[in-house]
């Protein structure tokens, strides 16, 4: 099947190499980011979700009226707005989008950044919040006819939406987790589970889990990867660049060493990155040693072909969409789309044929 390619969007330049500045909320930053990744041939981007940040769903909804064929993944945490509202909040976006809205469920990975909009609940409870919540959002989407739900976060009446997704039945829902409860949770309900850049051992046999735990309820979803590609000419200057952005983001960190991280994802990468500093033909984990792997933080380091075969290894274990983002992010995207995005398309669709043939 074709290749989902997914950048990133914000309302503000930045990186854990640029320092970020001007306003916190820049529309333009954020329909020039829009634009030149929709010129850059990706299908989506990805609207993160931070407890201090600006509103996603307005940044998407500028970003939508900027572009005409741009998909947008809207990043948003269960628990802070109600279900029945998210869902009419979420169909409201993707009538205005035409079309071009999926949500991407994030139960929250660190107890100190939910602290900060009042959220108390335990990891294992906030993923068995979201397994409610997701069950919610597609009643909301998809009922014919008022209904109640009576479970252990919500208690509703008679809930029913006029407004319904553009995209029928609903709207596509992501999300990802590296724990046994997120997989409990989300196997149910993700349309595609999000990965972020691990060995390709560790990822097939974690996509495993997820595909047997899905399977119980009757369910294939797909995959997505994320990994920060860091592309030059030959081999030799990508790594040559890849050091330089190490030495940067170590001397903007200098005094404050990483956080240890609440997540089980983020830990993950960090016993990987203990473990070896580089898997497989070219996966980088010192970035997000250095980091301490908040978030995606694994690259791949090399020439266009090389990251791009490299791509298509985790496309060949099942990551249909693979989510690219670089360390000067408007820059990066822009090269993406003249080196490495086509690359990728192009050897996607030869094995496809060759699997078709076979």
């Amino acid at each position: 099947m074709p290749v989902e390619m997914i950048g990133w969007i914000a309302p503000q330049v930045s990186s854990e190499l640029i320092r970020a500045s001007g306003p916190v909320f820049d529309a333009d930053v954020i329909a020039e980011t829009a634009r030149i990744h929709e010129q850059a041939d990706f299908d989506r981007v990805l609207i993160g979700y931070f407890a201090n940040a600006p509103d996603g769903f307005i940044i998407g909804a500028h970003a939508a009226a900027v572009t005409t064929r741009l998909q947008f993944l809207l990043a948003h945490r269960p628990g802070f707005v109600s279900p029945t509202v998210a869902a009419r909040k979420m169909a409201t976006l993707d009538q205005l989008s035409r079309g071009r809205l999926a949500v991407h469920l994030i139960a929250g990975g660190s107890d100190r950044d939910q602290a900060k909009d009042g959220d108390h609940v335990d990891h294992a409870g906030r993923y068995r919040r979201t397994d409610e919540y997701a069950s919610v959002l597609r009643q909301t989407w998809t009922s014919t006819e008022p209904f109640d739900h009576h479970g252990e976060f919500y208690d509703i009446e008679q809930a029913f939406a006029d407004i319904r997704c553009a995209q029928q039945p609903h709207i596509p829902v992501y999300g990802g987790g590296g724990s046994d409860a997120a997989i409990d949770a989300l196997a149910p309900h993700v349309d595609v589970f999000m990965l972020w850049g691990e060995p390709l051992a560790d990822t097939e046999l974690f996509m495993d889990r997820v595909r047997a735990a899905a399977a119980d309820h009757g369910r294939r979803p797909t995959f997505s990867l994320s990994t920060r590609p860091i592309i030059a000419r030959t081999d030799e200057l990508a790594w040559h660049r890849a050091h330089e952005i190490l030495e940067g983001i170590q001397a903007r960190m200098r005094g404050r060493g990483p956080k240890p991280p609440d997540n089980v994802a983020s830990r993950r990468l960090l016993a990987a990155a203990q473990a070896a500093e580089v898997y497989d033909t070219c996966l980088w984990t010192k970035l997000a040693a250095a980091t301490g792997a908040p978030g995606n933080s694994t690259a791949l380091v090399g020439s266009p072909e090389t990251v791009a075969d490299a791509m298509v290894r985790y496309y060949e274990l099942g990551a249909t969409s693979l989510l690219i983002r670089g360390y000067d992010p408007l820059p990066d995207a822009r090269l993406y789309g003249e080196e490495l995005i086509p690359l990728v398309r192009e050897k996607v669709a030869a094995l496809d044929a060759r699997r078709a043939a076979s």
